[in-house]
């Protein structure tokens, strides 16, 4: 080993060293079997969840050396949304022998979708607008990926790929409000577009990547160390999140019972916080290191995670655990199923045009927002209706884009001309 690489492996015994030893005071928890108190077991399973994200992030940006940078952010979003599927999988495995426990696999799946669409894509973007400002401020280079007036992120062609993906996805899902429950037949669909995007991302060729700290170390490693390194970050970052997702959300739960709120929205909402975390927090780093459309990538690529394989894995799971050939969901299920689908699809309509204004932002964090101050049955349905009605404008405004991104999952690679959108007029551009 030469003097520049030993330089790089010590650098990287510091950051890597307090990571692991974050992580490894949550792990030494839940391996004792002492149940701490709810506030407690909040600290220490978070930190230790963040801290693995941490790592998940730096492994994610070196990865980009050796393989495209459309996989690496799937690979990212696979592991950093690992404990919703342990909890949502849970929840419809156990629903096979009891049925009343299908009403929180469904709470959690449609909780988490809206958490990461109306809360994290608005988040990243205000992250990435204050970062602008400090970089201006300061006279430092700015994110090359930010349209400063109005201000938006400007999101690469690839990210057709998913908007495409999420918009035969919602086509399909519809059968679910429709027929009230979620068939396996449904479910193996979902699951082999979600295969098939991971195909599709793989197919992307892999560019020399601008890495600088603990990713440039790992980067600069040799090539079969550097590739040992960034696959045991992933698998340890992995064990991690899996064994503290269960706690972590057992503490929260635990809290919010305390505190005196529904079991059904404790499920809904305080889980997925548990659940979200890490990929939230992968997010923010990239937005915070001026990354910011690298950041709304790993979101938008975890939003085709959750809106195939999760929704296709719940039918499979049920059916696994001795439930029949179908989920089924109640009157308020489908409600919640209804918001979330008119949700997405407003979210793909507004990334149309491959920027996410500001004032897109806010309409999602509002709208969003309402369904906490409006709990009722009529006002669900009347988000939906504002979602689903926003969406169709923002369609028709943009009909250029919509063959574009239709035609990008089945483009020859993701970097296919043909898969770029076509001109949109002035006013679709914000």
């Amino acid at each position: 080993m030469d003097t520049r690489t030993t330089g790089r492996a010590r650098r990287l015994v510091i950051p890597l060293g307090i990571v692991a030893l974050v992580a490894a005071q949550g792990v030494a928890l839940r391996l004792s079997g002492v149940e701490p108190a709810p506030v407690v077991g909040i600290l220490m399973f978070g930190v230790a969840i963040v801290a693995a994200a941490f790592a998940l992030a730096w492994a994610g940006e070196a990865a980009e050396v050796d393989i495209s940078g459309g996989l690496a952010v799937g690979l990212l979003a696979i592991i950093a949304i690992l404990p919703e599927y342990a909890i949502d999988l849970y929840f419809a495995f156990t629903a096979g022998r009891d049925p009343s426990q299908a009403q929180y696999a469904a709470a959690n799946m449609t909780g988490s979708n809206r958490l990461l669409l109306g809360f994290g894509w608005p988040f990243i973007l205000l992250v990435a607008f204050l970062v602008y400002r400090a970089a201006r401020a300061r006279r430092r280079p700015v994110d090359p990926d930010v349209s400063p007036r109005p201000f938006a992120v400007r999101l690469p062609g690839d990210n057709r790929v998913e908007l495409g993906l999420l918009m035969i996805a919602s086509v399909l899902t519809l059968t679910i409000p429709l027929t009230g429950q979620i068939h396996v037949l449904l479910g193996v669909v979902l699951l082999a577009l979600f295969v098939y995007y991971l195909w599709k991302v793989a197919q992307g060729e892999s560019e020399e990547p601008e890495l600088v700290g603990v990713p440039a170390a790992i980067g600069g490693l040799p090539t079969v160390a550097r590739r040992v390194t960034v696959i045991a970050i992933f698998a340890l970052s992995a064990a991690v999140i899996l064994l503290l997702a269960e706690p972590f959300a057992h503490s929260l739960i635990q809290g919010g019972r305390a505190a005196g709120i529904d079991d059904f929205l404790l499920v809904q909402w305080l889980a997925p916080l548990a659940s979200e975390a890490p990929e939230f927090v992968i997010a923010i780093i990239f937005a915070m290191r001026g990354k910011a459309a690298m950041g709304i990538g790993i979101l938008l690529a975890s939003k085709v995670n959750q809106w195939t394989a999760l929704v296709g894995t719940l039918p499979i799971a049920h059916a696994l655990g001795g439930g029949g050939w179908a989920l089924p969901m109640d009157g308020r299920q489908v409600e919640e199923f209804v918001l979330t689908a008119t949700q997405t699809l407003l979210g793909v309509a507004m990334l149309l045009s491959l920027r996410f204004a500001g004032r897109w932002a806010t309409a999602l964090f509002v709208l969003f927002a309402a369904t906490f101050v409006f709990t009722g049955t009529e006002a669900r349905w009347i988000v939906s209706g504002v979602y689903a009605t926003l969406a169709v404008v923002l369609f028709a405004i943009q009909w250029r884009t919509l063959w574009p991104t239709l035609r990008a999952p089945l483009a020859r690679s993701a970097d296919d001309p043909a898969a770029e959108a076509e001109p949109v007029s002035a006013g679709a551009r914000e």
